[in-house]
């Protein structure tokens, strides 16, 4: 069984009165965490209730607050823990929520809901104050680490892909090429993964785009997808997108923010001090998931590892997102009208942190010009390039460059 980083997250909250509230993507184990929640709890001899909006037989009880509370109290008695999942398909469900919440009654309610925006933005707006938000994403790159290895080096991951070099490298090529959603990860074929990938898109596609975008045919927006796939890591050239599909500029961004928003991607924004020459408005944008993503190109670079180095950087991207939840900083990146870029810059309010990222085997320090460019410009104390295997330091006009395999980047960016 995959175990999930954030289990333990959601068992520390069982006994707070908030309604746990569980979003993210579709299919990427929320029902699954909200069954492992239920054996814990029953494994403590206390009591517990799960309903599901999109089950015929459960939809009745959420009529209304009153159907759900007979429905709680015949089975469990009066009070215990309740799981509500697919809570977005039901109309109103932040304000439903709410109403249960405001009756203070002596039940916990845990809810969750796949990516959609009656779920994460109205819902949440309506239970300000009552909730608390957990999102789960497909795995993360050490939960895919963990599994494949059978949990045998979990304390121990770094040492593991220094040690284990071949070995690692295939799993990072692997989970690069089909990321990191549960259907996906626990299948052994190409053919296997490949289909299991196809329906999670489908399906987002059919139940998620379609309802709320109100689309008879998803043709346009599906293709958008698969153009932001081809280019990840690239500017993104709302008018050129516009032009090549064959829609308005308007509907483009409308587009991007819904893929935001339903937790298929994020945009981030370029670094910038107003200097002239530097880019200041178009965004990057990065998958959740590179399996996905790939699909989308209908190519998993199986043949050509080296083809993966965006890939590579979406996966830091997000690694630097995770180890950044609990700090202060935002992620951006640098570019010139003149070329000069570099991948990631960590800009916490004071000395902004450069981080190039190069799908390489160094064997010696190597400074990109973009990172020059920036290091003359910004005169940064420390600046970072995630490499493969290589660990060093240099320097540049005073610059302190640190060298990071890919595996040390949460001690490197810890002492940040």
């Amino acid at each position: 069984m995959i175990k999930r980083a954030l289990l333990p997250k959601l068992i520390a909250h069982l006994d707070n009165p908030e309604i746990s509230l569980i979003v993210g993507p579709r299919q990427a184990g929320k029902t699954t965490l909200m069954r492992l929640l239920i054996e814990h709890l029953r494994s403590q001899g206390k009591k517990s209730l799960f309903l599901n909006y999109d089950l015929d037989s459960d939809r009745p009880y959420f009529k209304s607050q009153t159907d759900l509370l007979t429905k709680i109290r015949l089975e469990i008695g009066n009070n215990g823990y309740v799981f509500l999942d697919e809570i977005q398909r039901k109309e109103n469900a932040g304000l439903f929520l709410k109403g249960l919440s405001d009756m203070n009654l002596s039940y916990k309610f845990i809810a969750s809901g796949s990516g959609s925006l009656e779920l994460k933005e109205k819902i949440a707006e309506s239970l300000a104050g009552r909730k608390r938000i957990f999102t789960l994403n497909p795995l993360s790159f050490e939960e895919f680490l963990n599994f494949k290895t059978q949990y045998h080096y979990r304390e121990k991951l770094a040492d593991f892909l220094k040690t284990e070099v071949e070995n690692g490298q295939k799993l990072l090529r692997e989970y690069l090429s089909f990321g990191g959603y549960p259907k996906v990860v626990t299948t052994e074929t190409v053919e296997e993964k490949s289909e299991a990938i196809k329906d999670i898109f489908e399906s987002y596609l059919e139940k998620d785009i379609a309802g709320l975008l109100n689309l008879k045919r998803t043709e346009n927006f599906s293709n958008l997808v698969r153009t932001l796939s081809s280019q990840v890591g690239k500017l993104i050239n709302y008018s050129e997108l516009a032009s090549t599909l064959g829609i308005t500029e308007r509907t483009v961004k409308h587009y991007i923010w819904y893929l935001t928003k339903t937790f298929v991607g994020d945009k981030i924004s370029p670094f910038t001090r107003r200097l002239r020459k530097e880019i200041v408005k178009s965004p990057v944008f990065y998958f959740t998931d590179t399996g996905l993503a790939n699909f989308a190109t209908r190519d998993f670079y199986l043949q050509d590892f080296s083809a993966l180095g965006f890939h590579f950087q979406n996966l830091i991207y997000h690694e630097l997102k995770t180890l950044l939840s609990s700090a202060a900083g935002d992620i951006h990146y640098w570019r010139t009208k003149d070329g000069a870029e570099v991948d990631f810059i960590i800009d916490n309010g004071r000395s902004p942190v450069p981080i190039e990222v190069k799908l390489q085997t160094l064997s010696e320090p190597k400074i990109t010009g973009g990172l020059i460019s920036f290091i003359n410009k910004y005169n940064p104390p420390k600046a970072s390039v995630v490499n493969l295997t290589y660990q060093g330091e240099t320097t540049f006009n005073n610059t302190a460059i640190s060298f990071i395999p890919y595996y040390s980047l949460n001690s490197v960016l810890l002492s940040n």
